[in-house]
Parts: C-alpha cells; structure tokens; sequence
C-alpha cells in the first residue's frame, strides 16, 4: 500500500514542540520501539515491511514523493501485525506529495537541519522559541486549510484507490478526530481488548463512520 499526502496549512505551535522533541529523542525512541518488538514481536507467518525509502517522482501525477519519517508507518505496521486481515505479505510506504523539486529539497535540507540541531540543547532552546506551544494559525487561516491523503492498495491483480480528505488538520480536523474516538471507545460496539492498540485494532469500522458523520471524508476514488 502506498499513501500520499498533501496539504495547504500552517503549522501549530504544539505540533512544531512536537516535532523537536522526537528530533532530539530519535536514539531513546530508536531503542525503545526495539524493546517493544522484542517483547511483542510481530508473527512469523506473515511479512509485514514499513520502509522508508527515498525521494522519487509518481509517473502518473508528476509529483515529487518525499518519505515522511513520522509515527502514521509505524502504527500502520502494528495494525498489519494484528490483523491478518492485512494479508499475508504486506508493505506500507508514506510519502509528502510535492509539485515542485524545489520544495522538495528546501524541504528535507529543513528537516536534516532540525534534526542535527535538535541533538544540541542550547540550539534546540533557541530553536523552540521561533515558534509556542499555543500559538497557531488564525479563524482565518484554518477556514483555507486542507488536506489529503491518497492511498493505492494493490493486491491479487487488484487495484483501489481511496481517500481521507478534510479541513485543518492541526486543530479542526484533529479535534473532530479526538471526541469521536473518546465517544466511540465509550459508546459504540468495538472488539474487546486492552494495552497499547491502534485505532484500527480498537475501534475500526465504528470510527470510520463516526469520522464520516463528522465531516470528514472516507471514500474509494478507483476500484
């Protein structure tokens, strides 16, 4: 499966904090994601690959893809674990959609960057201070905000294209994604189950709808 993502926002104050801090823990956060897989290793039965892999250009839309080294893979991977809904043979590869190859070098010349300052604490201060937790975009700004994220799932000689799509992500959207995932694990019928468990796991299908009524938009483009 392959997920592309495009958006038109502005980043919030928190999400910029939190971006920094898993910059400057990337060792600590190395080595815990390997002691957790040591004590919840994933089966053997089935392949499960979440790779990383490096700057190319979709041949059908003629955007650069950037590898967007966040969590989204990992839980992905963990669902795929879970799941052998998921198949047998599964791999999950996310990308950051971008029109222009400048954009695309600007932007991982930023995030290479960060990522060596934010191992120094008095630069990783200085850099903190650009930008708040709490402070964010405007009523303004947010009601222009977008985003979307296009995955392609091929499987047995089958094709399907589908979507997740809405307004601001970095406070609207995620607001709206929060109370209906505290509202759906209290009210409607999800599987049994306890710990450390994605959405997937815990909630599945009843979230999908939630999200939907919600706004949010959750369909299939091309099947």
């Amino acid at each position: 499966m392959r997920a592309q993502i495009r958006a038109n926002a502005e980043f919030s104050g928190g999400t910029y904090a939190s971006a920094l801090t898993a910059f400057s823990r990337a060792r600590q956060m190395s080595a815990v994601a390997k002691r957790r897989k040591a004590a919840e290793p994933w089966p053997t039965e089935r392949s499960i690959h979440t790779p990383l892999g490096t700057p190319t250009r979709d041949a059908e839309t003629g955007k650069w893809l950037v590898p967007m080294p966040t969590l989204d893979p990992q839980i992905v991977g963990r669902s795929a674990a879970a799941m052998p809904a998921y198949g047998r043979r599964f791999t999950y590869h996310q990308t950051a959609a971008m029109k222009r190859l400048t954009t695309l070098v600007a932007t991982g010349a930023g995030l290479g960057v960060m990522g060596v300052a934010a191992q120094i604490p008095p630069v990783r201060n200085a850099l903190g201070k650009i930008r708040k937790p709490g402070e964010g975009p405007s009523a303004q700004r947010r009601a222009r905000s977008w985003f979307q994220v296009r995955f392609t799932g091929e499987a047995a000689g089958r094709r399907v294209v589908t979507e997740f799509a809405g307004g601001d992500p970095g406070y609207d959207e995620t607001a709206k994604m929060m109370s209906e995932s505290a509202l759906c694990l209290a009210f409607d019928d999800v599987p049994s189950g306890s710990g450390q468990l994605t959405t997937a796991v815990a909630m599945g299908d009843p979230l999908v709808e939630r999200l939907q009524n919600a706004g949010l938009r959750i369909r299939v483009l091309d099947e």
